[in-house]
């Protein structure tokens, strides 16, 4: 029926989905599978998890939609936390991460013109080569993957693209265009890439790059944050504090689209009543659901859990002897293998394999499968998908 019905813009691994729990899903034959993409993280809480369905119910059946031409008592209780969970002045809040990153990037132009000082019209992003920031016109102005732009055009101005995890690269912008630069949008980990782990110190000296030439730094923590990598922000791990945070997915716990962007005072006080917006951003169901999300968060420590059982994971995975394993790389529950083909076996042949089994993944570009399991994910069901993930991998040999 989608093939038939809706249009042939994914390619889904062969399961029909139909029940979720925790780390599990269930498809529609009864057979249980451990779930391995979370929702690209979406569902970092679990799936399904009681604390937030409850919240989202509760507020269902009281008001769920007002626009923001009206108050409610949901958005501001939602703002106040939100913000001080993360540290800002102000959050504003939208649904999908793509939304979020287009507020981002509309915010550093409006600061780059009103408080830098930049000629307008003329603002200037930075961002990475290997990206994925969403699929807008302006978003896949900035990819470098043929498949989000590839006769898209024309596409939106105002965009330098410099390679990933290359200091050098971004100091060299700056220094020729640093006066006209309003931004550095950067993914603290790049995910659709392949769970590409930059080099330590990478981000806090891009940072202070920006800081020496008056640029926002920009995260794009929609896949990364929410305690993914092992730390409540992948930003985190260098001790940096993001000029402006983006976030999305897990802030819903895979309830509800969900994002948000979080800024001090003086970047987003730039953009005024009528200036941006969004009819269902911040809507009541939205602000009780992402409090409960974030709350679960904190009390069952998923930070934590997320650091240990992604050494767990790589190392085990590291012990596999397989020609087919190229490399296994990733920080706390966000980690990839990469395939090598062997005997015309290739990394989606791998996924049909360990689907046989009973564990849910799906490859990135091709040759990299992406294995990121709901944090709330115990050490004995871990090492039980473990062991079906190596047997996946060895049944090739």
């Amino acid at each position: 029926m989608e093939h038939r019905y809706g249009a042939h813009n994914y390619h889904p691994l062969p399961v029909v989905l139909c029940k979720g729990e925790g780390a599990f899903v269930w498809d529609v034959e009864g057979k249980r599978y451990f779930d391995f993409l979370s929702a690209y993280s979406a569902v970092n809480q679990g799936h399904c998890h009681p604390k937030i369905v409850k919240a989202l119910c509760d507020q269902a059946h009281t008001l769920t939609l007002t626009s923001r031409a009206f108050f409610n008592d949901c958005l501001g209780p939602y703002e106040k936390y939100i913000t001080e969970y993360f540290g800002y002045d102000k959050v504003l809040p939208m649904n999908t991460g793509a939304e979020a990153d287009e507020t981002a990037l509309k915010l550093a132009r409006r600061w780059g013109y009103r408080v830098k000082g930049i000629k307008e019209n003329e603002a200037l992003i930075i961002c990475c080569e290997g990206n994925f920031h969403g699929r807008t016109i302006s978003i896949v102005s900035m990819s470098t993957d043929p498949d989000s732009y590839g006769e898209f055009g024309p596409f939106t101005p105002g965009f330098v693209k410099i390679p990933y995890n290359d200091v050098d690269a971004l100091e060299k912008v700056l220094e020729q265009h640093g006066k006209r630069v309003a931004g550095f949008l950067v993914e603290p980990i790049q995910g659709e890439a392949g769970v590409f782990v930059p080099d330590e110190g990478y981000l806090k000296k891009c940072y202070d790059l920006c800081k020496k030439h008056n640029v926002l730094f920009m995260a794009d923590e929609v896949q990364t944050g929410i305690a993914r990598t092992g730390k409540m922000l992948a930003c985190d791990h260098e001790g940096v504090r993001p000029d402006i945070l983006i976030l999305g997915k897990a802030v819903s716990g895979g309830v509800l689209p969900i994002s948000a962007v979080l800024a001090d005072d003086p970047i987003m006080l730039t953009i005024g009543p009528g200036e941006h917006g969004s009819t269902f951003g911040g809507f009541c169901l939205a602000g009780k659901v992402a409090v409960a999300a974030l709350q679960v968060v904190k009390e069952e420590g998923l930070a934590e859990k997320a650091e240990k059982l992604g050494r767990i994971f790589r190392e085990e995975m590291l012990k596999v002897k397989s020609d087919m394993i190229e490399l296994v790389r990733g920080k706390g529950l966000l980690n990839a293998i990469v395939i090598r083909p062997k005997n015309g076996k290739e990394a989606w042949d791998v996924c049909l394999k360990m689907k046989e089994l009973g564990v849910l993944a799906k490859p990135t570009h091709q040759h990299i499968i992406r294995f990121a399991p709901p944090l709330v994910i115990t050490e004995e069901q871990l090492r039980e998908a473990i062991e079906l993930i190596k047997k996946a991998i060895l049944s090739f040999e």
